[in-house]
């Protein structure tokens, strides 16, 4: 284990489950609606991995460990990354939580030994997505904005669903078409999001 995550795993006992500790590690550090989020992007992650013909059990284990790094604060992020030797772009230099996804890609394989190369991939983009995406990273990505971390029903919710009567594709560009349309009111626009955006426009979705 890197010791830069000693910090967060002091008085934390992994029992060997990762579906188990997941959810008990965001509950140590006094995070369950983290946690409970996390359980219901599993599910939906499960269910379009099925749907789809997708791996369920890699959906599954992507989908409880995709927030794993909402232990580390916000303001903390820039620096951890950086002390991981992680590239942090300017656009996640400005806003930091977009970093989260690659400081879970690398907890989950560090703290809780996924080695699954497709998981981590899809942990490592299920914020913004990337260009030449895996059918286990729109699976994912897909399954978070579906069952987000707000209160209410997501503003996007009836385009992304409408979406996956076509493919996981329609149901993912759907939902950064929303971002896109709204773009200047954004904090930043990562760029592996805006690659997205152009491959799948590109593709007719």
């Amino acid at each position: 284990m890197n010791d830069v995550f000693s910090r967060w795993t002091s008085g934390f006992s992994s029992s060997g489950d990762v579906r188990s500790d997941a959810c008990r590690f965001l509950r140590h550090h006094r995070l369950a609606h983290v946690a409970a989020h996390s359980s219901r992007v599993s599910r939906e992650a499960r269910s379009l991995a099925e749907r789809f013909g997708v791996n369920p059990d890699g959906a599954d284990i992507a989908g409880l460990l995709h927030d794993i790094s909402a232990v580390i604060p916000n303001s903390e992020r820039g620096h951890v990354a950086q002390a991981l030797r992680l590239e942090v772009l300017p656009e996640e230099e400005r806003f930091p939580m977009i970093v989260h996804q690659k400081l879970s890609k690398v907890m989950a394989r560090e703290l809780f030994g996924v080695t699954d190369p497709s998981v981590l991939e899809a942990i490592g983009c299920h914020t913004t997505l990337r260009a030449g995406a895996s059918p286990l990273d729109l699976v994912l990505f897909v399954a978070d904005k579906i069952e987000w971390d707000q209160p209410g029903s997501p503003p996007y919710l009836a385009e992304v669903i409408h979406g996956l009567e076509r493919s996981l594709e329609s149901a993912a560009f759907a939902y950064i078409r929303h971002l896109w349309e709204q773009r200047e009111k954004l904090n930043v626009i990562h760029p592996w999001l805006a690659d997205a955006y152009r491959e799948l426009a590109a593709k007719g979705y």
